[in-house]
């Protein structure tokens, strides 16, 4: 899914966006994405089947960074952040429940 395609779901289901950023054109290393992360009260990650619910903490960050780093060691797209947290990388399930 393209960051447009989340926002017009988040947009058409009531959801505010707050930010948007497009991982593939705006490069997010490790430090900048704990900074965008640990603001939020819950972070839903994406990855292959699965949905990861975190609430950001000091404790959690190295486990929360794993998974939200992509290979290139850029933050995961797309990231969305919302009024109710920080959406990142695509599954169908992330949209669906969020």
């Amino acid at each position: 899914m393209s960051c447009k395609k989340a926002q017009m779901y988040f947009e058409q289901n009531g959801i505010t966006i707050m930010d948007i950023s497009d991982a593939r054109k705006e490069k997010i290393d490790l430090e900048n994405a704990w900074e965008l992360i640990r603001t939020q009260d819950q972070v839903y990650i994406g990855k292959g089947k699965k949905v990861l619910s975190f609430a950001p903490k000091e404790v959690n960050r190295e486990e929360i960074l794993k998974m939200a780093m992509g290979r290139s060691g850029n933050l995961r797209a797309p990231a969305i952040k919302t009024d109710t947290g920080f959406f990142i990388g695509y599954n169908d399930q992330i949209y669906e429940n969020f």
